[in-house]
């Protein structure tokens, strides 16, 4: 699991601190006492997590595209960092299918920017890029994928990161071979989690911000694939899984490189309405969501993935069921919704989650 000692007085750039996940990592960071150092565009969303919890104040932060190599590689000679997070992405599917070219630019070369701009300016730091569980190929299999299974992607978000994940394995081989660890100083891992629940999400076209706008209005949220199966897991219990690979493969590049899991338990299974259902109990109403029969673009009816490489050689795993992930959830949006102090919020949840 997860070492607090090791993240002191480290140096940590984080691409996409301006997104959902990169504002909770920036602010646990902050919490393990990093030098913490951003690069991405300006929030994506309005409201975002970024300026509710004013995380401008407590980062030192480039407001800059991934498409932009010689920003970056400036950005990156500049804080020298130890370890790169690597989150910066167009991440909503839906939004792949109307801005493919973007998805593409962003997802795939702004991947070959972040690993070219460390191969420019000769940085000796640690990578983790984060990628996706729709990066695999989606053969409609019950069990969950595994690290080994064939990479592919139908729709231009899983294929980007699919994509992503072949331009890091081949700057690795190329570039930066964990057997000249000693030479070059560069270890690359690749993490690739599942759908991710947590407050602070003002994602459009995702699950969560849907159904709290919905539930806080009064209304039913409609859901286009109520019978989907997801590996839904809290942010928090996400964000462990690449802070724990990035503090081995900092320490062991040759026991650490490759490619990650990070996903619910194997029994851990909700579907979409079961979702709406228990955020629902949680919020008090009884009957939350009603079905969208319109035509939609194809989503995949299971999607699952097998997580025991990190289990039985990172020692990670959930500490949130899902139904405790939903629970943080709902109280996270109630409290805002009242209160409005979202950092407050999210330090609260973290100090909590480290407590486990």
């Amino acid at each position: 699991m997860m070492n607090s000692d090791f993240w002191r007085k480290k140096k940590v750039l984080v691409t996409g601190h301006t997104g959902f996940k990169g504002g909770w990592l920036s602010l646990w960071l902050n919490e393990l006492g990093c030098e913490t150092f951003g690069y991405a565009l300006r929030p994506p969303t309005n409201p975002s997590l970024f300026d509710e919890a004013s995380l401008g104040e407590i980062l030192a932060g480039s407001i800059a595209d991934v498409c932009s190599l010689d920003d970056l590689s400036s950005a990156i000679d500049s804080a020298a960092p130890d370890i790169i997070i690597h989150m910066a992405a167009q991440s909503v599917v839906l939004d792949s299918y109307t801005n493919p070219v973007y998805t593409y630019a962003t997802n795939v070369m702004g991947t070959v920017h972040l690993l070219e701009s460390v191969r420019k300016t000769g940085v000796r730091c640690t990578i983790v890029n984060v990628t996706t569980d729709k990066v695999y190929e989606n053969v409609g299999q019950d069990k969950g994928y595994e690290e080994s299974d064939r990479l592919g992607g139908s729709d231009p978000y899983s294929n980007s990161k699919a994509c992503s994940e072949f331009v890091t394995a081949a700057y690795r081989q190329s570039y930066f071979p964990v057997s000249e660890i000693d030479k070059h100083g560069v270890a690359i891992a690749t993490a690739r989690a599942g759908n991710v629940v947590g407050g602070g999400d003002w994602t459009p076209w995702q699950l969560i911000p849907d159904v709290m706008a919905s539930f806080r209005e009064g209304n039913k949220v409609t859901l286009r694939h109520p019978d989907a199966i997801r590996p839904w897991q809290h942010v928090l219990d996400c964000l462990s899984g690449y802070l724990t690979l990035a503090n081995r493969l900092h320490s062991d590049p040759e026991g650490y490189s490759g490619e990650w899991n990070f996903g619910p338990a194997t029994n851990d299974r909700y579907s979409v309405a079961d979702v709406v259902e228990t955020l629902a109990r949680y919020w008090g109403i009884a009957d939350g969501w009603e079905l969208d029969d319109r035509s939609h673009s194809h989503e995949a009816a299971t999607l699952s993935l097998d997580s025991s490489k990190a289990r039985e050689q990172l020692q990670w795993q959930p500490k949130l069921t899902t139904g405790m992930a939903l629970e943080w959830v709902a109280n996270w949006y109630k409290s805002y919704f009242s209160s409005g102090f979202a950092r407050e919020l999210c330090r609260g949840q973290i100090e909590q989650y480290m407590a486990l």
